[in-house]
């Protein structure tokens, strides 16, 4: 089961570890059984076992955006203007609220207030990182379909594990 950084496990998950684990099973034959680590497997029982949790803690430490007090006043500036680049929206933030942001930064913030107005942005291509020359393509999305098909190979490989238990 592919893991993304700052989520949980499911709760699925961690009922069929704690079956695995009352069927008497090893905590390394519950990781492989199930594609996850060892580690994972160990705390999940550790904590039923000293407190009695049988799910996810609470994420913690969760940190605002820098400009999430300003998304309406960016909203209603890119409404009036909404011909003005990411350089006079920056230059806005500055002068207006005392506020610096970078190019990044307001192109991630008018993506996550005002989403069909952004266009995508170039990025460096890997070979011309240091070169400085532009590729012309946009970035591929987290959840792009080579990304998806690795994880559903995962998924039929740990699904045939489990049959073959």
């Amino acid at each position: 089961m592919p893991w993304r950084r700052g989520r949980a496990y499911s709760q699925d998950l961690r009922e069929r570890v704690f079956a695995l684990c009352d069927a008497g099973d090893a905590v390394g034959e519950i990781a492989d059984a199930l594609c996850v680590s060892v580690s994972y497997v160990s705390k999940a029982l550790s904590r039923r076992r000293d407190m009695g949790e049988i799910s996810a803690r609470p994420q913690r430490c969760h940190v605002l955006p820098k400009l999430f007090g300003l998304y309406d006043a960016i909203r209603a500036e890119v409404t009036s203007r909404p011909d003005a680049t990411l350089a006079q929206l920056r230059r806005w933030l500055g002068e207006v609220h005392g506020v610096s942001a970078s190019d990044g930064l307001m192109h991630g913030t008018l993506a996550k207030t005002i989403p069909h107005r952004v266009p995508d942005l170039p990025v460096m291509a890997r070979s011309a990182r240091n070169t400085g020359i532009r590729q012309t393509t946009p970035a591929r999305p987290l959840n792009s379909k080579p990304a998806a098909a690795h994880a559903k190979a995962q998924n039929e490989i740990c699904c045939r594990r489990l049959a073959t238990t």
